[in-house]
């Protein structure tokens, strides 16, 4: 690994420390270096807040040595005024001369600009350092802007041969296939996403509550699909604590109020490319779709979807609903005590 390489590389961890909180900007971290130590480290905390390269100025003590310093920032530092005044401006002022940048951001707003701006003002710009790194760090900022839909992860949990639950139940609650650190896990990752989805069958059959509750931080965007109006008041997604979309027909369509919102589907023909509008529409850059296979299933015959988190748990049904099937690129498979969590890209 390069010097260059070295330092985006800690760009990229710190950025990730924001995950979740900076919604709807991207994941950002910068480190400033001289004489071969680093001086100065920040990332972009939540949106509306100083970004990373503001942050990491901050920190140098002494700022005499900047104008001899170098400035490494995991995305191109952005041009425009939006919350907040453009980074790009900023390293100029404070006579940064050499700036490493890992990937250029290819949104409209800045695409290009930011660093046409540091070399118009004399920087000696680096960029594509650790590229491929710095494009997965931020997938879901990229696949909004430039697919204009979000980042769509399917999520299940699968028995050993395969189901995803019983054929039938005695109560609402949910048959657990994956041990508790799993299930923890998925918590964990609610509090990274933006949204989360299921199909009205998963409301009625689980009474799901589609929380962080065991795991800190802010619950997602609940979203049901319930084209046929069969979820009941009584379900726990309408309890009003956190703001919650049901993606319904006109027939069935309620009036929105505090955090509940209905949205119509117009159309039966591409129900799952208007629901990724809708989700565009209200800005959703990411959604975890979690069920039931009839809904994820949906999604994988359309092609929607970037990446599958596939939990295997170390038990049998013998029969009951078949869990989704999808061809994808195996990336990574791990154990969680006795479950297995296989992630999947599509190419």
């Amino acid at each position: 690994m390069t010097i260059h390489e070295k330092h985006i590389s800690r760009c990229i961890q710190l950025a990730k420390n924001g995950l979740g909180s900076t919604y709807p900007n991207p994941l950002v971290g910068s480190v400033i270096v001289y004489n071969n130590q680093i001086i100065g480290e920040g990332w972009h905390y939540q949106a509306g807040e100083p970004h990373a390269e503001v942050n990491a100025i901050k920190s140098v003590k002494n700022k005499a040595v900047l104008k001899n310093a170098t400035i490494y920032v995991s995305l191109e530092p952005c041009s425009h005024h939006g919350k907040t005044p453009p980074c790009s401006d900023l390293i100029i002022e404070k006579g940064i001369k050499k700036v490493v940048i890992g990937t250029i951001d290819t949104f409209s707003e800045v695409s290009g600009t930011g660093i046409q701006k540091l070399m118009n003002a004399g920087c000696d710009v680096t960029v594509g350092v650790l590229e491929k790194e710095c494009l997965e760090l931020n997938k879901r900022f990229f696949t909004f802007h430039n697919k204009k839909r979000p980042y769509i992860i399917l999520k299940w949990a699968q028995t050993q041969d395969h189901f995803i639950a019983p054929e039938t139940r005695k109560n609402r609650k949910p048959i657990w296939i994956t041990n508790s650190h799993s299930r923890q896990l998925v918590h964990k990752w609610r509090s990274e996403e933006q949204a989360i989805l299921v199909g009205n069958k998963t409301v009625i059959k689980d009474n799901p509550k589609l929380t962080t509750r065991e795991w800190p931080g802010k619950n997602p965007i609940r979203i049901a699909i319930d084209i046929s109006g069969k979820i009941t008041e009584d379900s726990a997604i309408l309890d009003n604590t956190t703001a919650t979309i049901i993606i319904t027909s006109e027939k069935f369509k309620k009036e929105s109020f505090n955090n509940l919102t209905y949205e119509v589907i117009q159309t039966k023909e591409k129900i799952i490319e208007e629901i990724c509008t809708i989700l565009y529409r209200h800005e959703i850059q990411s959604v975890i779709i979690e069920g039931g296979t009839q809904t994820i299933q949906s999604f994988i015959n359309e092609n929607l979807w970037d990446e599958a988190r596939v939990f295997e748990g170390n038990t049998t049904f013998n029969n009951g609903i078949k869990a989704p099937t999808l061809k994808g690129n195996l990336v990574s498979e791990r154990k969680i005590m006795n479950d297995t969590i296989r992630i999947y890209k599509n190419d």
